[in-house]
């Protein structure tokens, strides 16, 4: 006969409840790959819908040394407007990306960021990768694609691209997570039509 088993103690039990809670902690840091958002917002103006989002990242070592080498690196952020549909799967009514590229300049020493046609050249690298980390009012829908009575939701990703790396770096990556930066988020809209500015009065 076996002898009856004993309580597990109070103290055990807390210590498998703390180092779940730590793991659950640690899954949501991976899922994150190395970025923290922290802001992601959409506001609906006359002429569409504009997101603003802020993230917090520090470049991998890797990368950086690549940079000093003549690598360009790119950053990425995509968008997907949703409209809810409860007959039919859902449609996309939008969508918008928006691609950074980060140089090395070593004549001028100095590091060149290139978006949109625009370039902005900075002293260090702290002031480069802090103009990656977000943006602000960026138009990813026109007025014409958001009705008013939609209910939809926003996609959103941001991601330092290694497919825009040069081929040779891609394939000796492989499982590199030294690499990885990226974060996906779901945004539930909840769109009211724009305030329209009062009429004029007119002058006395």
């Amino acid at each position: 006969m076996s002898p009856p088993s004993r309580p597990v103690p109070l103290r055990s039990w807390w210590q498998r409840l703390t180092l779940v809670v730590a793991l659950l902690a640690l899954h949501g840091w991976a899922m994150a790959q190395g970025v923290t958002l922290q802001l992601l917002n959409a506001e609906r103006a006359e002429d569409g819908l504009a997101v603003s989002f802020s993230t917090r990242f520090e470049l991998p070592k890797a990368a950086e040394d690549a940079l000093l080498k003549g690598v360009a690196i790119y950053f990425v952020a995509e968008v997907q407007v949703l409209r809810n549909r409860w007959y039919w799967r859902d449609a996309r009514v939008a969508q918008a990306a928006r691609t950074w590229r980060l140089t090395w300049q070593p004549l001028t020493r100095q590091y060149r960021v290139s978006t949109g046609g625009l370039h902005q050249s900075f002293d260090t690298l702290g002031e480069a990768v802090a103009s990656l980390r977000g943006v602000s009012s960026w138009r990813v829908a026109d007025a014409k694609e958001i009705e008013d009575d939609g209910r939809y939701y926003l996609e959103f990703s941001y991601k330092l691209d290694t497919a825009q790396l040069p081929r040779p770096m891609q394939i000796g990556l492989g499982g590199n997570h030294g690499w990885t930066l990226a974060v996906d988020r779901t945004l539930t809209l909840n769109l009211e039509a724009p305030a329209t500015p009062p009429p004029n009065k007119p002058q006395p």
